[in-house]
């Protein structure tokens, strides 16, 4: 990417210490625990994204309040019984007890542009050459480019260090499977787009990424 580390680095701290100054006034449930997140970084997202899809233990892809106050707790959010029960009610809008996995998630996800989620789905046809919506290391190795990589560019790491480091972005909360689904894409970039403010750049630095 043609920005140095560094500068990516202030531009999450950034993120972060925005994201917590505004937790102290956010009232919305959703917007606080959003908020949550994004004080922990480009990461949070996924990381939270993982811990429930670890607690879908029938596949069903539905989260009652157990399930939804249980992942809560094992994603370290602070959330006290009321706020729970609001969070959920506010995506339980039929009244059914349950929530649908994947509406909770696109929610919880920071906003972003058709544009910035058009170009990481370019990338990630891109990348996933056997079309089945899971990235391997190799399907990774092929398309993303660490030439720029300011360790890459001063010998300090190598290309294979830099891909495992990339990698390791997606295996949050213990699970290390060395695969990327869709889903855990766009968790981690719409991280990644919260702490960027243009979708020029978001654009420029998806596609010097993954030689789009």
């Amino acid at each position: 990417m043609n920005r140095p580390a560094t500068a990516q680095t202030r531009n999450e701290q950034e993120m972060m210490e925005k994201s917590k100054r505004a937790l102290e006034t956010a009232t919305d449930p959703v917007e606080k625990l959003r908020l949550q997140l994004l004080s922990r970084g480009s990461s949070g997202i996924i990381g939270f994204g993982r811990v429930f899809r670890r607690m879908d233990d029938d596949k069903n892809r539905m989260l009652n309040l157990e399930e939804f106050g249980e992942g809560m707790r094992d994603s370290g959010l602070k959330l006290n019984d009321a706020e729970l029960k609001a969070m959920f009610q506010a995506f339980d809008k039929d009244k059914s007890g349950s929530i649908s996995f994947n509406e909770f998630l696109e929610n919880i996800r920071p906003p972003m542009s058709a544009a910035r989620r058009n170009v990481l789905m370019e990338a990630f046809r891109k990348m996933d050459t056997s079309g089945d919506g899971v990235l391997s290391l190799e399907d990774i190795r092929q398309t993303y480019s660490v030439d720029s990589h300011p360790k890459y560019i001063s010998g300090e790491l190598t290309k294979d260090q830099i891909l495992n480091q990339y990698l390791a972005n997606f295996e949050k909360n213990g699970t290390v499977d060395g695969k990327v689904t869709k889903e855990e894409f766009i968790d981690y970039y719409s991280g990644v787009s919260a702490s960027i403010d243009t979708d020029a750049y978001f654009d420029l630095m998806i596609r010097n990424a993954y030689k789009l």
